[in-house]
């Protein structure tokens, strides 16, 4: 039999309240949220957990599924039971810098041009950005990490006939969005959000699974009518959530 440490058998607790599997969600959910375990850390195995409760592996099984169904735990079969890496909440509703949200979170910044090409914007594009099939438009592939662990795709078109500073920025140097911000006004904003599953090139470049589960954002930005940029924004599914604040008369 597993020997536990006191110390560890001590963070667990059972309210008392309603179905027993329940219980043990709340107090592993509890460990979590009082930041007692941290993202990423190892928790109990299946087994520990029945020895810490009393109970049997079905209704271990049973709250460490609900918790994992929440993206609170990530469970692997052969390595044990883990915090969920931390999440980190995306804006919806207004612009922000990238930069500034992984910041936000506590985390480390850095950032990769993949691609960088002029293209003459094909019909699609043309009628997304309201202007001319053939007008010349600059194409940016880019990743964005988190602590060195890759979180984010972007896929960015910007109109060289309304933006045609962005030919000569050093986009190796500064995030496209952070550069936009910075130097082109802007009046309206449609977002498109959805789930996918990553293909491999995608999962590829964020260190997943070809078929995983990603958030995908499409973003148009105009300003008085003039389309000045559209970008596609994938995301790993498993610690991105898309956030929306609104408040009375918005």
């Amino acid at each position: 039999m597993v020997k536990l440490a006191p110390k560890e058998t001590k963070l667990y607790r059972l309210d008392g309240r309603g179905a027993l599997y329940r219980q043990i969600k709340r107090s592993i959910a509890g460990t979590i949220h009082s930041g007692q375990k941290a993202p990423d850390d190892r928790l109990p195995s299946e087994h520990e957990f029945m020895q810490i409760f009393g109970t049997s592996r079905m209704t271990v099984n049973r709250a460490l599924q609900m918790l994992a169904d929440e993206n609170l735990i990530v469970r692997h079969r052969r390595n044990g039971t883990f915090v969920a890496p931390a999440v980190v909440e995306h804006a919806v509703m207004e612009l922000r810098d990238i930069a500034d949200e992984i910041e936000e979170s506590g985390a480390v910044y850095t950032y990769e041009l993949l691609e960088r090409r002029e293209k003459p914007m094909d019909k699609s594009m043309a009628e997304r950005l309201n202007g001319d099939a053939g007008d010349a438009a600059l194409f940016l592939k880019c990743r964005h990490l988190s602590d060195g662990e890759p979180v984010l795709i972007e896929e960015r078109h910007i109109s060289l006939v309304a933006v045609p500073d962005a030919k000569s920025a050093a986009f190796a140097e500064i995030p496209p969005n952070r550069w936009l911000l910075g130097n082109v006004p802007w009046s309206r904003v449609e977002h498109t959000i959805r789930a996918i599953n990553a293909t491999k090139r995608q999962a590829t470049l964020l260190k997943i699974s070809a078929g995983d589960a990603c958030l995908q954002v499409e973003r148009s930005t105009w300003m008085t009518g003039q389309g000045l940029t559209f970008v596609q924004l994938t995301y790993p599914g498993n610690r991105h959530q898309l956030v929306g604040r609104f408040s009375t008369g918005q």
